[in-house]
């Protein structure tokens, strides 16, 4: 787990409820997204991405997971984040889902995220200060 953190340093953990789990009693394919949004979402938040002010944001064009084992209650994930092919108005965001219980990868996804302009509803491009910030977590 410490070589896990190490190699992400912005994480989120997130405990594995009951009701996430389907009648094969394993937490369901769909749930993973929202345990990627709830990383995704905490990434962006700790590198200033979200500031409503700018009416500029990110949207998420692509999302794609790979299970490789399944997950039950009681667990907790921690999901790491890092980037990928950074472009002139899009990224792509990785998650590695870690499960405490099993101490092994469960499962990885990643995310396109274009940048948006809200105010004129086309791609905006990425600034030269995000530029940076997103090249200090690229894998």
């Amino acid at each position: 787990m410490e070589d896990f953190l190490k190699h992400y340093p912005i994480n989120s953990r997130i405990n594995v409820a009951w009701g996430e789990m389907d009648a094969l009693q394993h937490v369901n394919n769909v749930v993973y997204f929202k345990y990627f949004e709830i990383a995704r979402i905490d990434f962006l938040s700790k590198i200033n991405l979200l500031k409503k002010e700018t009416m500029i944001g990110p949207v998420i064009s692509e999302n794609q997971a790979k299970y490789k084992f399944p997950v039950t209650f009681p667990d907790t994930l921690t999901i790491g984040v890092t980037v990928s092919n950074i472009e002139t108005d899009r990224f792509i965001l990785h998650y590695t889902a870690f499960s405490e219980k099993q101490q092994k990868i469960a499962t990885t996804g990643w995310s396109k995220v274009v940048m948006f302009n809200f105010k004129t509803g086309k791609k905006a491009p990425i600034s030269t200060e995000l530029l940076n910030t997103l090249a200090q977590y690229q894998e």
